[in-house]
């Protein structure tokens, strides 16, 4: 290869070989960022599993798998665009800078329904009712507010005097005042007596709603910090099948005057 070839394939910080190996170190970056997504989604799921039956709306566990989504397709696109890197292949690059820009509205988008979720509306609209009148009568959201009020040391929504209004206690006939998971103490038995020594008065709203609110923003700014690393990407590979493009118009013409 001629002096004046090597120049037009490496010609400084917008060569080839350049933007070859700049997109490689940002491909391991995307991985790692890919890896990052994915845990967070999941972690997100696994800490807030039991909890997001208790919401009115599926808007917050969207978001959360739509994080999960990027993360799995992010680890994929990042095989496509090393390939297209490694071995110069043009549609290859031109296809990975396409999904970039797919993942940088999917993250756009997660992070902006993380921000714009109206958590506080909706715990003060549903989650009193959803309580009061599923308690013992739906496996799941029973369970899911048993977990709430041991977990965050609550009882009832806004506080324990909530119970009295509840389905269970005026469909059962029982002697407990609120379900033994308000007991600071919980055994069989244990919520017999509603005194503050033996039960915990405050509510659950307040503490779901920060332990929501901590989750979401996690989520926000993992899904709009990412948005970032994606423009970088999809410029540096749009620059490098520019260059390809340009070093296999400068090769073809090359051959033809040699001829």
């Amino acid at each position: 290869m001629s002096t004046t070839n090597r120049n037009t394939k490496d010609d400084g910080c917008c060569g080839l070989f350049f933007l070859k190996y700049v997109l490689c170190i940002f491909n391991i970056i995307f991985w790692l960022s890919g890896a990052t997504i994915l845990g967070v989604g999941i972690w997100t799921v696994i800490a807030k599993h039991s909890y997001v039956t208790l919401l009115a709306t599926g808007m917050y566990a969207a978001t959360t798998y739509v994080l999960i989504i990027t993360g799995i397709v992010v680890v994929l696109v990042g095989i496509l665009g090393c390939y297209g890197a490694v071995w110069e292949n043009r549609c290859s690059l031109i296809s990975y800078a396409s999904l970039l820009l797919v993942i940088f509205l999917l993250e756009a988008v997660a992070g902006l329904l993380a921000y714009t979720y109206a958590i506080d509306q909706e715990l003060e609209r549903s989650l009193n009712k959803t309580m009061l009148d599923n308690y013992k009568f739906n496996q799941d959201k029973t369970e899911a507010i048993n977990a709430m009020q041991a977990n965050f040391k609550c009882c009832g929504s806004r506080d324990f005097q909530d119970w009295k209004y509840s389905q269970w206690l005026k469909n059962t006939v029982t002697n407990d005042t609120v379900p033994e998971s308000c007991c600071k103490t919980e055994s069989r038995g244990c919520a017999v007596s509603n005194h503050p020594s033996n039960i915990y008065y405050d509510g659950c709203m307040t503490k779901l709603l920060k332990f929501v609110k901590d989750h979401i923003v996690i989520i926000g700014a993992v899904g709009l910090g990412l948005c970032l690393l994606q423009i970088f990407g999809i410029i540096f590979a749009c620059c490098m099948a520019k260059r390809i493009k340009e070093w296999e118009a400068y090769k073809y013409t090359v051959t033809n005057y040699q001829r």
